[in-house]
């Protein structure tokens, strides 16, 4: 596994993510995470990829829309930076993430 740092400018406002640390196994798969804890997989709809939130009761799920991030079909000008190895048995997600409140 390997750790990268992700950014993006396109949403730059308040209650927005500038930038997040994760672990993945390559760059593909490390554009693919979403720096809210909330977003938690990527479901089709309508034949489109969409970020996905949970309930925090469990109850279902969610459309990721204005979550302070790129929409899916913008994760190609996230720009990922390698940082490192992460250490052996290292899962995949967010390390930490940086959130501009407002």
């Amino acid at each position: 596994m390997k750790i990268y740092k992700l950014s993006q400018s396109i949403n730059d406002g308040y209650d927005t993510y500038d930038s997040c640390i994760v672990i993945a196994k390559n760059e593909d798969e490390a554009r693919l995470i979403h720096p809210s804890q909330s977003v938690t997989h990527i479901t089709i709809i309508d034949g489109k990829p969409q970020f996905m939130g949970t309930y925090g009761d469990g109850s279902g799920h969610y459309i990721a829309r204005d979550m302070g991030w790129v929409e899916f079909d913008e994760v190609d000008q996230i720009k990922v930076e390698y940082i490192g190895t992460a250490k052996p048995g290292s899962k995949p997600g967010i390390v930490v993430s940086s959130f501009n409140a407002g």
